[in-house]
């Protein structure tokens, strides 16, 4: 077996286009070559989803946080507000005001 090994060829490559090859190797080849494409794209796609749902979940808790300090922000306008509103209602002391 191990003497085998070193003397045969495993998988010699070659020119479609070059090379003399009948209609069922040209098919064959066609077929193995559809095959891997398949698998690879199988792959990517997967990737491709992953990296999707990434973005998608980063984006969303981008706009989630946004939001979130928006609606804080009104919050503190409002104290500000009355803040203000207590401030003057100190100072009034005077005739001036």
């Amino acid at each position: 077996m191990a003497e085998q090994e070193g003397k045969g060829e495993f998988a010699k490559r070659i020119d479609p286009a070059k090379e003399d090859l009948t209609r069922e190797q040209l098919q064959f080849i066609r077929q193995a070559e559809l095959a891997q494409w398949r698998k690879k794209s199988q792959k990517l796609r997967t990737r491709n989803v992953i990296t999707g749902l990434a973005i998608g979940t980063l984006v969303m808790g981008i706009y989630g946080y946004t939001v979130y300090s928006v609606s804080q922000e009104r919050i503190m306008d409002e104290l500000d507000e009355e803040a203000m509103v207590a401030a003057r209602m100190r100072n009034s002391k005077t005739g001036v005001n």
